[in-house]
C-alpha cells in the first residue's frame, strides 16, 4: 500500500489512461476521454483521511460505484498522488492551480465537482504535468510515486 497519513488533506492522482474510453459515470451518464494524462483533485475529510480515501482510489475490484472517481479507476493506472494536510488547502485552490499548468484543460463539465464551484475536479494534458510545476502553482504539496502493482 502506498503509505499517506490518516488525516484529513487535499489530493491529486496523476493518471494516464492508455486509450480512448467511454463509461458510465453515475448521474454524468456517458462519459467519452481520450488516450492522455490526466489529474483528478480531491479532498479527504471523512475517518482515516488520506490514507482511507486515496487507498479506495488506489485499489482495482469490486467495490461500491459511489464517487465519480470509482467509475473511471478501471480505465485508468495511477502513476503518483500528490498530497497536503495543511488544513488552510482547500481542493478550490488546487483545481486552478493545475488548470493553470502548460497544456491543461477541463476533462469532463461535473467530474468530481457535485460539492464544488468548480466546473470539473478532472483534467486532462497532452503530457505528463510534472509536480514541481504544479508545486509553483499550489503551494505546499507533496508527492508519493504509485508502485507499479498498484498502477
Amino acid at each position: 500500500m502506498v503509505a499517506l497519513p490518516a488525516e484529513a488533506g487535499v489530493y491529486a492522482l496523476l493518471m494516464h489512461l492508455p486509450r480512448q474510453t467511454v463509461f458510465q459515470a453515475g448521474a454524468l451518464g456517458p462519459c467519452r476521454l481520450q488516450r492522455g494524462w490526466y489529474l483528478y483533485v480531491g479532498s479527504a475529510r471523512g475517518p482515516g483521511g488520506l490514507r482511507a480515501r486515496v487507498g479506495r482510489h488506489l485499489r482495482r475490484g469490486h467495490k461500491r460505484l459511489h464517487w465519480h472517481m470509482d467509475h473511471l479507476r478501471p480505465w485508468v493506472r495511477i502513476h503518483a498522488v500528490w498530497w497536503t494536510t495543511l488544513q488552510t488547502t482547500q481542493e478550490r485552490d488546487w483545481v486552478l492551480a493545475a488548470a493553470r499548468l502548460p497544456t491543461a484543460v477541463a476533462a469532463l463539465p461535473g467530474f468530481g465537482a457535485s460539492d464544488s464551484t468548480c466546473s470539473t475536479h478532472l483534467l486532462a494534458f497532452t503530457r505528463r504535468p510534472q509536480f514541481e510545476a504544479f508545486r509553483e502553482q499550489a503551494g505546499a504539496a507533496r508527492v508519493t510515486p504509485v508502485p507499479q502493482a498498484w498502477r
